[in-house]
């Protein structure tokens, strides 16, 4: 509608100077570069991509109709990745800004109200998909490039946009889903142009979705039979050669969607940009000597706007290269700007200058950065323009291109929602701990603590103030602790996904924490003291629990190190459960094995729940801090199966299989797979000719 979501005040587009990072002119670095990133999420690597957008295409030069151009305009230039459906152009669109829209509308009123519309409207790719396709026709006809005598309507669009390619497209309907809800609206020609593999010429035609494949041209004159690819270069040549004004129709361009980085905020909160205007000698950089440039302490905030502008003193300043009075700049520099570059300056804080090259040297790239697929086109991609421009600018070695060697991004914490609907339909969000529920499954329902009303449950999404679908951090503490909270959260799911909030979740994780402690109680009495000498024999149940715990040791240090905790955590629950079965029985050394398990489950479980551990260290007997501890090492002799279990085939046919003692010769496995039933049934009492084995691996008998 036009309006702020916050505040509901009409949204207003305005041309402004402002200062701008020109990232485009690392483009086609930043968009190669991304493979060699293989630490990084596949997403956050295409989501960049697509952002950058590179595209090769044809800049075409369309001249206007001498006799409905305005004054001024004679040409119209149209990026497009499609020449090779130029036969089926029906109509040309601009953007509200354009320069032929902004003339057309001077003596236009209708349509330079139209303008103004559109400029109310959102401008993200999910406003203008959804929007409806609006236009109006400006009464300037443009000359076709491939036939004089063929003009088209030129319309001002609500869809095309000012700062992608050159603000103007030339629309072919047939080919474009865009195209053709805006031609079908206007009842505009819908010529098709493309015929795809397996269809009929005589038959093809466009109904409701547009075909933006490849295939054979059709309806395209002299391009006729051709593919689309040999269409392309066939235009492209044309255009090259034809002139308009002396200078070539068509211009073979790469173009990117990514647009330079502007920095300009007219807010308190920000660096400074380090910029003096002078009425005589212009734009001055702020002197070396002076940086940085310090925001005022006495900003006053009692009014609408940029404090900066009205500050009485801090924007008065001498220009540094005449002396004569002059102002600061009163723009602040967007915050992702201290994002881009924090990690470069954190390998030395204390140094004289903002980057030590030796330790930029030493320390970087980052080998895991961890942060959220929100930051995947804007905190990420600046980092990594910024850090080239940091190398390139002497303050890092040129071989120091990347920030980030890897990176994770976590998913977000999510929880039902809860409203009720006010007469116009409006919903107001209940926060959960007003909340409780009655029934199960579908007949589960939400009831208001206070009113007893019936809430609706929403969907369930990431926690936030504005649906109140919240949980107090500090109520979660005071009822189970931090260390409960955290368990719940590495356990519920893989951390790259989202962790859904419930009170059954963090109820279970609060039984297991308990269940720890009362575990390492019993066994800081029962098992053998600490510092006890290994002994040389241990009983089977011993041998057991040492054999899985070692194994859980080796497995769970390498999910904790490939972030997989969850996997972790399901293995902590399966060792866990191993020690209280163990605890209650007897034999040679497993007080020592319940001793080592104790141990080794605190060390395994510190990382997680770090204030558990800690009083579970001490409970068994030690006054140091288990944080200082070194990991355990897994005894590899523990890590090997003693048996192996191989397939078993008759005629090369699998029949069985067989579970034998790794050490096992090739005899004793011969004789264990022929006295399987499967195996003597499939032989029907005929001796085998030959029994071939494949040391833990397979037995084929050939009968």
């Amino acid at each position: 509608d036009g309006r702020g979501w916050r505040s509901g005040a009409l949204v207003e587009q305005r041309e402004l100077t402002q200062w701008f990072f020109k990232i485009t002119h690392y483009a086609e670095e930043l968009l190669d570069a991304l493979s060699t990133l293989d630490k990084w999420p596949e997403k956050v690597r295409l989501m960049q991509a697509n952002w950058i957008g590179r595209s090769e295409g044809l800049l075409v030069r369309w001249a206007l109709d001498k006799a409905t151009a305005p004054k001024g305009q004679s040409e119209l230039q149209v990026y497009t990745t499609r020449p090779d459906t130029l036969f089926g152009a029906s109509f040309l669109a601009v953007a509200a800004d354009h320069p032929l829209a902004k003339a057309a509308a001077e003596k236009n009123p209708a349509l330079a109200e139209f303008c103004e519309e559109c400029r109310r409207m959102g401008t993200s790719v999910a406003d203008l998909e959804t929007a409806e396709k609006k236009g109006f026709d400006t009464g300037i006809r443009a000359v076709h490039p491939l036939d004089p005598e063929w003009t088209l309507p030129v319309y001002v669009a609500n869809f095309v946009l000012m700062d992608y390619g050159t603000g103007a497209i030339f629309a072919c309907p047939s080919g474009d889903q865009r195209d053709l809800d805006f031609a079908r609206k206007y009842d505009l020609p819908v010529v098709p142009v493309i015929l795809p593999p397996g269809k009929d010429k005589d038959t093809f035609e466009i109904g409701t979705e547009a075909y933006d494949g490849d295939g054979t041209m059709i309806n395209s004159r002299f391009l006729d039979g051709l593919d689309t690819k040999a269409a392309f270069e066939d235009v492209a040549s044309r255009l090259e050669k034809a002139k308009l004004g002396g200078k070539p129709v068509g211009e073979r361009k790469v173009n990117f969607r990514l647009r330079d980085w502007g920095i300009s905020r007219q807010r308190y909160w920000g660096c400074p940009i380090p910029i003096i205007h002078c009425e005589t000698c212009g734009v001055v950089p702020v002197p070396a000597k002076d940086l940085p440039v310090r925001l005022p302490d006495d900003a006053n905030f009692d009014k609408p706007g940029n404090p900066l502008e009205r500050h009485p003193t801090w924007k008065h300043v001498d220009c540094p290269t005449c002396g004569s009075k002059a102002r600061r700049e009163t723009d602040t520099m967007d915050t992702f700007v201290d994002s881009s570059w924090y990690y470069a300056r954190f390998t030395n804080p204390h140094a004289e200058v903002p980057l030590d090259k030796d330790a930029l040297a030493y320390w970087l790239p980052v080998d895991q950065y961890i942060g959220g697929i929100e930051h995947a086109i804007l905190h990420l991609l600046y980092s990594r323009f910024f850090f080239r421009a940091i190398s390139d600018a002497g303050h890092a070695a040129k071989n120091l291109r990347e920030p980030f060697a890897a990176l994770f991004t976590q998913g977000m914490v999510v929880h039902e929602s809860y409203c009720r609907r006010e007469t116009d339909g409006r919903p107001i969000w209940i926060e959960p701990a007003l909340v409780r529920f009655e029934g199960d499954g579908a007949s589960r329902r939400a009831i208001h603590r206070d009113t007893g009303e019936t809430l609706e449950i929403g969907e369930i999404t990431k926690m936030s103030k504005s649906k109140k679908n919240v949980v107090d951090p500090d109520d979660i503490i005071a009822h189970y602790g931090a260390d409960c909270a955290r368990w719940f959260m590495l356990s519920d799911s893989p951390p790259e996904r989202d962790v859904i909030w419930t009170d059954e979740g963090i109820a279970a994780a609060g039984r297991f924490v308990q269940r720890v402690w009362r575990v390492v109680d019993d066994l800081a009495d029962r098992a053998a003291p600490a510092g006890t000498p290994r002994p040389d024999n241990f009983s089977p149940d011993a041998a057991q629990l040492r054999k899985l715990l070692h194994k859980t040791l080796d497995a769970a240090g390498r999910n904790i190190e490939g972030l997989r905790f969850n996997v972790a955590v399901a293995q902590l629950y399966e060792v866990t459960n191993a020690i209280q079965q163990a605890s209650g029985k007897a034999g040679d050394g497993l007080d020592w094995a319940l001793r080592e398990a104790a141990e080794i489950l605190v060390q395994l479980i510190a990382p997680m729940m770090p204030h558990l551990a800690e009083e579970c260290w001490a409970r068994l007997g030690y006054n140091t801090l288990v944080s200082n501890q070194p990991w355990p090492a897994a005894d590899p002799g523990l890590l090997v199966d003693d048996t192996v279990t191989v397939a078993v085939q008759v005629n090369g046919k699998r029949r069985d299989e067989l579970t034998i003692a790794r050490t096992a010769s090739n005899e004793d496995v011969e004789a264990a797979a022929l006295q399987l039933e499967s195996v003597q049934r499939a032989l029907d009492g005929r001796k085998p000719k030959k029994v071939i084995v494949v040391p833990q691996r397979i037995v084929n008998v050939v009968g």
